[in-house]
């Protein structure tokens, strides 16, 4: 097992507590506690990141696959995370992870500098901390993402978006593209779900678009009975293209049943759609339906002609029309994203990756 490593973003009480400034959960903790993300733990006069070099697996994925449509369509990445969550999403898809509190599921011990190498040797493109949220082991995450900047790789967070400023600021200067789960439009979904709050998201998300150069992209699961109304669904695609204009794409996905919601049914591909139908009425230019095979909710179209640009079938590219500084060759359109002058061939494979170790 790894050493735990001094954590950054926190500070002293007055009570004699120290308080984790990383993420609106500021846990105040006395000797031994923990963070609500378990993995944020005082040891003595400081807070430890408990899980730093280590990961509940490695694994060679699709870029479509976090999801990100607009960041280099086709390409590989390696995915990992760690263990532990700042949220308690009630409906959690990698509940196993996220509340995991057994060190066994760190299977991998692996530093910064053999994730790139890892990475590279397989072919990635980049390198995605996922699985679980990389805010809560944001030093680990970033001292891999410079490794892999040094290798030419790119970097990708997929998150809650859960994050105070400070840290927010640091973190993102490390990230190439991020997903964002704009989990629900409303505080009493958030509060009542997965036990935070809607506004600081709404705040990453907003800092991201506007203040970094980082691609930002994002996925709400639609949770039948939860967040699927045409109201709701209205004001959040609303949202996203009045504060952070047309060219963001939105990702909507089908739940299954999980965690605490297994009473729950799976989302009916025809709220994919029709949800998809409305993001668009209120003006995204780019509109995707996952978890579901759709073949107009997997395709990226031109805003301005209305051609096919990439169609998908899953996670497999059938054909690109993107000219090689990602304009449309019909009506020479600019597509908002990051691209290159050919697809890549990965398709929909997913190969479990171990790193013995350094």
């Amino acid at each position: 097992m790894a050493t735990p490593r001094p954590a950054r973003w926190w500070h002293a009480l007055d009570d004699g507590r120290l308080q984790c400034d990383l993420c609106p959960q500021e846990c105040k903790l006395r000797d031994g506690q923990r963070g609500a993300c378990f993995v944020r733990r005082r040891d003595g006069s400081q807070l430890v990141l408990t899980t730093y070099g280590l990961a509940s697996g490695f694994c060679v994925d699709p870029i479509e696959k976090k999801p990100l449509a607009h960041f280099y369509p086709g390409s590989s990445v390696l995915s990992f995370g760690t263990v532990g969550c700042n949220l308690a999403c009630r409906y959690c898809q990698n509940w196993d992870i996220s509340t995991s509190r057994d060190a066994d599921r760190l299977q991998d011990a692996a530093s910064p500098a053999s994730i790139a190498r890892a990475a590279t040797q397989w072919g990635c493109r980049s390198v995605a901390f996922t699985y679980n949220d990389p805010v809560i082991f944001a030093e680990y995450a970033m001292d891999a993402a410079d490794a892999c900047h040094e290798e030419g790789l790119k970097t990708v967070a997929v998150t809650a978006g859960y994050v105070n400023p400070e840290p927010r600021r640091e973190f993102f200067a490390h990230i190439d593209a991020a997903n964002v789960d704009l989990k629900s439009f409303s505080e009493e979904f958030y509060a009542r779900l997965t036990r935070s709050h809607l506004q600081p998201v709404l705040d990453t998300i907003s800092y991201l678009v506007h203040e970094t150069p980082v691609w930002v992209e994002l996925t709400t699961l639609l949770i039948p009975g939860h967040n699927d109304t045409d109201d709701e669904v209205r004001r959040l695609s609303g949202w996203v293209a009045g504060e952070l204009g047309p060219d963001v794409p939105l990702h909507f996905s089908a739940f299954h049943p999980s965690h605490h919601l297994m009473d729950v049914p799976p989302t009916p591909p025809s709220t994919l759609r029709r949800a998809r139908r409305i993001a668009r009425e209120e003006g995204l230019h780019h509109v995707y339906t996952g978890n579901v095979r759709d073949p107009d909710g997997e395709t990226t179209w031109c805003p301005e002609c209305g051609q096919a640009l990439v169609r998908r079938d899953w996670y497999q590219i059938l054909e690109y029309r993107l000219t090689a500084d990602g304009r449309c060759p019909d009506c020479d359109a600019v597509i908002a994203g990051c691209f290159a002058d050919a697809a890549g061939d990965f398709g929909h494979r997913r190969i479990p990756v171990h790193l013995a170790g350094g």
